[in-house]
C-alpha cells in the first residue's frame, strides 16, 4: 500500500513543482516575447511552408475591433519581386505584406496581427522585422502585382527569415527604456 501511495505522490509533487517553476519563470510564449528583437541580419536558409502557415494562422488569430478581421496577407517568395520590394533582402527570406480593408481601426487591427506574426516567428526560432517604408511604395503602384484586393491598402510589411547565427542576439538588440520611464501605476 505504501508503494502505491508513493507512486502517486511522487508524480504529483513533481508536476506541482514544474507548474510552480513555470509560473515563476514564465512560459514559452512570454519567453518568446521577452527574447524578441528586430533582427537585421539573416541567413539564406529557406523558411519552410509549415512555418509560414503557422505564422499566418497566428496573424489570423489576432483580435480585431468588432471581430472585423480586416486584414489580407500576401506572402512574397518570388525572388525578383522580393528584390523589387526590398533590394537588400537576403535570399530565401519572405515578405508578408499586411493589407487592411479601409475603415475604422484598420491600422490598429493590422498592427496587432503583425505583432502576433512576429511573436510566432520568434517562437519558431525565426527572425521577423516590421517595415513601414515598403508599404508606401506598394500603395503607390504595386498593389495589383501583389494581389491586394480593391478597397484595401498596405499597412505594413513583415520580413521573416532565419537569423544569422554569427550575430549575438543580446548585443544586437536595441536597448529598451527602463520600466520607470514608460510605466506609471495609479
Amino acid at each position: 500500500m505504501k508503494w502505491k501511495s508513493l507512486l502517486f505522490i511522487f508524480p504529483a509533487v513533481f508536476l506541482w513543482s514544474v507548474t510552480l517553476n513555470g509560473q515563476q519563470t514564465g512560459n514559452s510564449l512570454t519567453d518568446a516575447i521577452l527574447k524578441n528583437y528586430s533582427a537585421r541580419m539573416y541567413s539564406a536558409d529557406p523558411v519552410s511552408d509549415t512555418d509560414i502557415d503557422i505564422i499566418l494562422k497566428a496573424g489570423m488569430k489576432a483580435p480585431s475591433a468588432s471581430n472585423a478581421q480586416p486584414w489580407f496577407f500576401t506572402v512574397v517568395k518570388d525572388k525578383a519581386l522580393l528584390k523589387d520590394l526590398m533590394p537588400n533582402i537576403t535570399d530565401n527570406n519572405i515578405l508578408i505584406v499586411i493589407s487592411g480593408r479601409e475603415g475604422n481601426w484598420v491600422d490598429h487591427d493590422c498592427g496587432i496581427a503583425a505583432g502576433y506574426m512576429c511573436i510566432a516567428a520568434q517562437a519558431l526560432g525565426l527572425g521577423a522585422r516590421i517595415y513601414g517604408g515598403p508599404a508606401r511604395a506598394i500603395n503607390a503602384g504595386k498593389k495589383e502585382v501583389l494581389g491586394v484586393p480593391e478597397g484595401y491598402r498596405v499597412i505594413t510589411v513583415l520580413r521573416v527569415g532565419h537569423v544569422d547565427k554569427s550575430v549575438d542576439a543580446v548585443s544586437a538588440a536595441s536597448p529598451r527604456k527602463k520600466m520607470e520611464e514608460v510605466v506609471v501605476y495609479k
